[in-house]
């Protein structure tokens, strides 16, 4: 695995254009957020629950320890998708990664903060906190972020990208609960 090579020329320009901020939220209706945040707080199973990502693979540390870090390759990108539509090949041929460090975490609050240390998708300044609050029919899961403008990327790249894994991660959360529900109910739970 390699470090993405940074361009000089638009590290320079990305710092001195403002960071893009973005909030992505999934409502669930029905799962409540302490049936919620184990799924979440796994820091090293992301690939459980994110769409597209074939690993997440820890690096060092203790999941769910500040300090630990996941390696998380495989995953598509708006970007890849509009360079498959321009007919180009780079991004079939282009395995993303990304190597994602946790900062915090507060399970009293269910929410943790995470950067990328090293990745070959350009994020560079990326920082994120994820968090699962109740709501009288369910909960909210939400995802804030802030990074330098990324090369070949627009904002709403990266809303679109962040928005549809977190939908997704929610829907799958919530189909392993039911599972979980399903096999309680048949007294076929798992130990």
């Amino acid at each position: 695995m390699e470090s993405a090579n940074i361009d000089p020329v638009a590290s320079e320009m990305s710092q001195n254009q403002p960071k893009w901020q973005g909030q992505a939220c999934a409502d669930l209706a029905g799962p409540k957020a302490d049936q919620i945040w184990p799924f979440l707080e796994d820091f090293f199973g992301l690939d459980k629950w994110f769409p597209t990502l074939a690993t997440c693979t820890p690096v060092e540390g203790v999941s769910g320890q500040p300090g630990c870090v996941r390696y998380c390759a495989g995953f598509r990108t708006p970007v890849d998708q509009e360079r498959d539509i321009g007919g180009g090949t780079e991004a079939a041929a282009t395995l993303n990664w990304t190597k994602q460090k946790l900062l915090s975490i507060d399970p009293a609050e269910k929410m943790f903060s995470y950067s990328i240390v090293d990745s070959n998708v350009g994020f560079n300044s990326y920082v994120s906190t994820v968090r699962v609050m109740p709501k009288e029919d369910g909960c909210r899961m939400v995802w804030d972020y802030e990074v330098e403008p990324v090369s070949g990327w627009k904002p709403q790249d990266l809303d679109q990208f962040i928005g549809s894994g977190l939908r997704v991660m929610a829907e799958r959360m919530k189909e392993a609960l039911l599972g979980q529900a399903n096999r309680s109910d048949s007294g076929t739970d798992l130990i």
